[in-house]
C-alpha cells in the first residue's frame, strides 16, 4: 500500500491543481506523443491560436481543458462508473468512434502484442466500486485507477488521459496532491507502460509514479 504524501486541506488542494493544470493538459498531450510544445499547449489554452499546431492536436487540448473544468465544477461528487464516463466523453469527443461509452470492439495497442478484452459494464461498476470501498490510502486507490482503466483500455480512446484525469480528481478530493508526469520522467514511463501491459503486474510503474510524479504542497 502506497502512503499518502500530502494530507492539504480543500482549499490548499484546489489551489495545487488551479496551479498545475495546465502541466497536466501537456502531460497529457505527451502521454498520446503528441507533436506540441508547453508553450504552444499554454498559448491554446489562453485561446490563442497556434497555426503551426495540427488541428487534431488542438481539439485535443481543448477537450482537456474542459474536462479540467468539469473536474473542478465536480470535485466534491462521488467517483462513479457514470462519472467515469463522463471524464471520456469531454477527453475523447470528436477524437473517437463514440466517446462517453464503453468500447464494444476489440483494439490493439502500439508496442505490445496484449489484447485487451472488450469490457462489461458490470466488471467495470464492480471493479471501480471495489477499489473506491477498498481499506487503502487515497494514494493508492489513485494509483491502482490509473493502472486499470489504462490497461483495461475501457473506451475507444482517451485511456490514459481518462485514467489519469480519474485518479487526479481522487487526489484532489482528499488534498493528496496531482498526479502530473514531467517531461524527463516521460521516457521512464513509457517504457513501465509497456511492460505492464505485457505483464499484467503494476508495482513497478506505480512505484515509480509515486516516487516521481505526485506533486503537492508542504506546509
Amino acid at each position: 500500500m502506497f502512503k499518502d504524501k500530502f494530507k492539504m486541506t480543500p482549499e490548499q488542494s484546489l489551489f495545487l491543481a488551479r496551479k498545475k493544470w495546465d502541466e497536466n493538459v501537456y502531460c497529457g498531450m505527451k502521454m498520446e506523443n503528441r507533436a506540441v510544445t508547453f508553450p504552444q499547449t499554454k498559448t491554446i489554452l489562453n485561446g490563442v491560436n497556434v497555426p503551426s499546431v495540427h488541428l487534431d492536436d488542438i481539439q485535443a487540448i481543448l477537450n482537456m481543458r474542459d474536462v479540467w473544468k468539469f473536474l473542478f465544477a465536480t470535485i466534491n461528487k462521488p467517483v462513479t462508473f457514470e462519472y467515469l464516463c463522463k471524464i471520456n466523453e469531454y477527453i475523447a469527443r470528436n477524437e473517437a468512434l463514440e466517446w462517453g461509452k464503453l468500447r464494444t470492439g476489440s483494439v490493439g495497442i502500439s508496442g505490445t502484442d496484449y489484447l485487451p478484452p472488450v469490457p462489461c459494464e458490470d466488471d467495470v461498476r464492480k471493479k471501480l466500486e471495489e477499489i473506491m470501498t477498498s481499506d487503502s490510502t487515497v494514494t493508492d486507490k489513485a494509483l491502482e485507477v490509473f493502472a486499470w482503466g489504462t490497461r483495461g483500455q475501457l473506451f475507444w480512446d482517451g485511456n490514459k488521459r481518462t485514467s489519469m484525469t480519474l485518479a487526479n480528481k481522487i487526489l484532489i478530493m482528499s488534498g493528496a496532491g496531482i498526479l502530473t508526469i514531467t517531461d524527463s520522467h516521460m521516457e521512464k514511463f513509457n517504457t513501465l507502460l509497456l511492460d505492464y501491459y505485457n505483464t499484467g503486474n503494476a508495482e513497478e510503474l506505480k512505484q515509480f509514479l509515486y516516487d516521481n510524479a505526485i506533486q503537492g504542497l508542504s506546509m
